[in-house]
C-alpha cells in the first residue's frame, strides 16, 4: 500500500470552509465526512482533514494558531501548467481568498498561492519538466 498524507487543518466554520474549496474544483470524502470534519481529496494519496476548532482541539494540548495573524504550516501543491497556477489562485480569489504574494517566476519554476477562509497559505506551483527534482 502506498503511504498517504492526511494535512489536518483547523476551520472555523466547515459548511462554508467546503463551499471555498469546491469552488476551487476540490471534492470530498463523505465516508469522512459529518459536523465535525470533511476529507477533502487532493489526489490519489493526498488529503486534507478540515477540522472544526473544536474538534480539531481534541487532538492535540497546544493551543491553536490564529493563521490570519500567524502561518502554522505552507500547503505546497503542484500544478500541470502556469495556466492553471493562475486559473487555481483567480477562483480562489473568487471564492473569497486572498493572495498575500505576487506570482514568482524562477524561470524553472512558477509559484503563486492564495490564503483560504481561515487564513492557511497555500502555495501553488509549476516545475518546467526538464528542471531537476528534489533528492
Amino acid at each position: 500500500m502506498a503511504t498517504q498524507i492526511f494535512v489536518n487543518l483547523p476551520v472555523k466554520d466547515l459548511p462554508r470552509s467546503v463551499a471555498f474549496f469546491t469552488r476551487l474544483g476540490f471534492t470530498f470524502n463523505p465516508r469522512f465526512t459529518d459536523h465535525n470534519a470533511t476529507c477533502m481529496i487532493v489526489g490519489e494519496n493526498i488529503f486534507v482533514m478540515l477540522l472544526v476548532e473544536s474538534f480539531f482541539k481534541t487532538f492535540t494540548k497546544k493551543a491553536l494558531c490564529d493563521a490570519t495573524r500567524s502561518t502554522e504550516v505552507l500547503v505546497c501543491l503542484s500544478c500541470e501548467s502556469r495556466a492553471q497556477v493562475d486559473e487555481r489562485v483567480a477562483q480562489a480569489l473568487a471564492a473569497g481568498g486572498a493572495a498575500p504574494n505576487e506570482a514568482k517566476d524562477h524561470g524553472f519554476m512558477y509559484q503563486h498561492g492564495f490564503e483560504d477562509l481561515d487564513g492557511h497559505l497555500w502555495e501553488l506551483i509549476y516545475m518546467e519538466p526538464t528542471a531537476d527534482s528534489p533528492a
